[in-house]
């Protein structure tokens, strides 16, 4: 599948907020955006020029935002619109909770794996399991009562050590449960709007698509 392989940096300038591509490294004094809060190019606000954003552009980046915050190309997105559209509810927390539940970000999320983009490496290489079965699809949907388990032979690979050791913010996700010690972690529910921490308009989406 394609994937966006240029600097990751750029694009949280771009976006003018962190989007924690990168995981750790956001956190640190090498984070780009700290140096550099200013769009890249030869027209960023850091050398004296700000644009006044139209309506649709306001809307845009509000959606490129949130794309590029799960690492998902427009194709895909789309179709994440689709079906959060034809679902009950409110589109926009339909669309955010098929994101958040994708398992690529569970794997983020539950400290396996220091970004986004790791997890996704894990799961391509065959390291997670899914209610005793492996799962490579990045993006397969867990559900509730779902368990996901690192296979007991990827345990000591030293990017999921690492990410572990490293994680501190486990704890503050409801909708889910972790035990780092056996590597497994359970779904315990869909997550609701409040639960999905994420400082986004998702309405904004959602008018962008219905224009």
């Amino acid at each position: 599948m394609a994937r966006y392989t240029g600097p990751s940096c750029k694009l949280c300038r771009r976006e003018g907020a962190k989007l924690f591509i990168k995981g750790a490294r956001c956190n640190s004094d090498k984070c780009s955006f700290e140096r550099r809060p200013f769009i890249p190019g030869d027209h960023g606000s850091g050398k004296g020029f700000r644009k006044r954003l139209s309506d649709y552009g306001i809307h845009l980046r509000e959606k490129q935002k949130v794309r590029r915050i799960y690492g998902i190309l427009e194709r895909q997105f789309r179709k994440y619109f689709k079906i959060a559209a034809k679902q009950s509810g409110m589109t926009g927390t339909n669309l955010l909770q098929l994101l958040e539940t994708r398992l690529d970000n569970v794997i983020y999320k539950m400290g396996f794996a220091p970004s986004r983009k790791s997890a996704r490496q894990i799961i391509r290489h065959g390291h997670v399991m899914v209610d005793g079965s492996k799962v490579n699809i990045p993006s397969f949907l867990v559900k509730p009562e779902n368990e996901i388990v690192i296979k007991e032979g990827s345990r000591m690979i030293n990017l999921i050590q690492e990410s572990i050791e490293a994680s501190t913010e486990v704890g503050a996700v409801e909708w889910f449960v972790v035990d780092k010690d056996n590597f497994t972690g359970k779904i315990l529910s869909i997550p609701t709007r409040e639960q999905i921490q994420l400082d986004v308009d998702e309405r904004l989406i959602v008018e962008y698509y219905s224009k």
